[in-house]
């Protein structure tokens, strides 16, 4: 017969009680002050004779928006306008942290350049953008594409390309059944490409012999997206943009408001990575650099294989900060007329004076967004540190 099991008795002496009890009280503290809250600004505003309440989210808007990925007229509900900037403030994150990554690594591997030049430029870019508010920046790329660039009647043209004071217009494709195929193909070359890499990393765990981790996956990739075109019947038709006699017509276009917010806080937030990446590169032990070339690794081969994955779990921690920072810094946008939720909000609150809910609805976004962040960040950094055998 199994040992009898002791129930716990709950005791004034126990620690464990007692630290049960000091949470029960506090978290009855804290809703306590949260009602209180509640209910006196209710009050206030009531006796003030100001409505509250999220039931105008589905009166109409009144009011347009010039920049939005889907179709949006001023008839349509508030929560349909909060939406579009939503996806908006969503568009200047995701294309902004993938940016951010690209120009912040680059520059922060370039500090160690053997090549003099590139290593004073990657200084100086850090430097420069480092510095100087990020507000300023954002005003400094919109008057750039509203006041130096030409009129949308003479853009510059590079090709297809056409880039004014209206901003960026570019070809994209005609949209077909194919492109779906192709996605398609995109997503199982992608899954390839996945399962490559873990043989060749553990090949070159067994072996010693380096393989390609990155230009195979990425061809994997590309086949699979050509081979998914194909198999829809290989769609061809783009719609291109014309020059027309006061703008650019036809094809896709990015807004000099978006471009701006875009490059104004890619830009600055590309410092701060460098210098992250920077340091985590410099904590990794000379003596691992040294084994690397002993062995015979180029300089690449030793940063991509050597550096850079032992760097990593330096660099996440800081970066997923610097990631944050850029997604709530979007949130000045608002200064150069970009249609994020926050400008929504704004003209929101102006039309029906729900400061309150307005404000509460920015919360939900930028908090969401954020922890959203956090968890892939904590994902990715749990999977990237040393595992222990």
């Amino acid at each position: 017969m199994g040992m009898p099991v002791k129930r716990k008795r709950w005791s004034w002496r126990s620690q464990a009680s007692r630290a049960l009890m000091y949470q029960g009280v506090t978290l009855a503290a804290i809703a306590a002050v949260l009602l209180f809250l509640e209910h006196n600004t209710s009050a206030n505003m009531h006796a003030r004779g100001i409505r509250t309440g999220f039931d105008f989210l589905s009166s109409a808007a009144g009011f347009d928006i010039g920049e939005s990925l889907f179709p949006f007229d001023s008839g349509e509900p508030y929560w349909r306008a909060f939406l579009v900037g939503f996806v908006n403030t969503l568009r200047i994150a995701v294309l902004g942290i993938v940016l951010t990554t690209v120009i912040g690594t680059l520059v922060g591997v370039g500090r160690f350049s053997r090549n003099a030049l590139v290593r004073g430029l990657c200084i100086t870019y850090v430097e420069f953008f480092r510095n100087i508010p990020v507000l300023l920046q954002l005003l400094m790329w919109y008057l750039m594409f509203t006041q130096v660039l030409p009129s949308a009647s003479e853009p510059l043209a590079w090709g297809p390309l056409y880039l004014s004071k209206g901003g960026l217009n570019f070809p994209i494709p005609v949209w077909a059944s194919g492109h779906v195929w192709a996605a398609g193909g995109l997503l199982a070359g992608g899954v390839m490409g996945w399962v490559y890499r873990r043989y060749a990393r553990r090949s070159f765990e067994q072996t010693g012999q380096p393989r390609s981790m990155v230009w195979v996956p990425l061809a994997l990739v590309l086949a699979g997206g050509v081979l998914g075109w194909v198999l829809g019947g290989a769609p061809a038709a783009w719609n291109v943009p014309l020059q027309g006699e006061f703008a650019v017509e036809n094809g896709g276009a990015l807004t000099p408001e978006f471009l701006a917010v875009l490059l104004g806080l890619t830009t600055y937030t590309a410092a701060f990575v460098a210098e992250v990446v920077r340091g985590g590169i410099q904590s990794v032990a000379a003596g691992q650099i040294e084994a690397a070339s002993a062995l015979g690794l180029s300089r690449g081969q030793t940063m991509r294989l050597i550096t850079l994955p032992q760097a990593l779990r330096v660099i996440i921690p800081p970066v997923t900060n610097q990631y944050l920072n850029l997604t709530k810094n979007s949130s000045l946008a608002v200064a150069i007329g970009y249609p994020d939720v926050v400008s929504i909000a704004s003209t929101t609150i102006n039309q029906t004076g729900r400061a309150m809910e307005c404000i509460a609805v920015i919360m939900l976004v930028y908090l969401s967004t954020s922890l959203f962040t956090s968890l892939l960040m904590n994902w990715y950094n749990a999977r990237a540190a040393i595992q222990d055998r």
